[in-house]
């Protein structure tokens, strides 16, 4: 299953990040992705060689490669994509596309 994956480097201000990522921006990816699957979002709490370069992880499933350029390729996932580039404090995001191994 094809998925887009979005890493947030750590926000400078972790608890303004976490508010507007919940209260706005995980509701805009869920209203203008069309075709998405499923979303998982996760709040990064370390790693073993010490603090984490990132702060959150989110990936959105599509069923097909097609059907996820075809929903990043919509006005609402363009604004959702700046709006994440927006909230994003502690430095650009980083997109990667990924297909789980079956």
């Amino acid at each position: 299953m094809p998925k887009v994956i979005v890493l947030y480097p750590t926000p400078t201000d972790v608890d303004a990040f976490e508010r507007v990522y919940r209260d706005e921006h995980a509701p805009m990816v869920h209203a203008n992705m069309p075709g998405l699957k499923k979303f998982v979002a996760a709040r990064v709490t370390g790693s073993p060689a010490g603090p984490a370069p990132y702060g959150r992880v989110a990936e959105l499933y599509f069923d097909s490669t097609g059907a996820m350029q075809r929903a990043l390729a919509t006005p609402g996932a363009q604004a959702t994509v700046a709006h994440a580039m927006q909230i994003s404090t502690g430095g650009p995001i980083t997109v990667l596309f990924a297909e789980d191994d079956a």
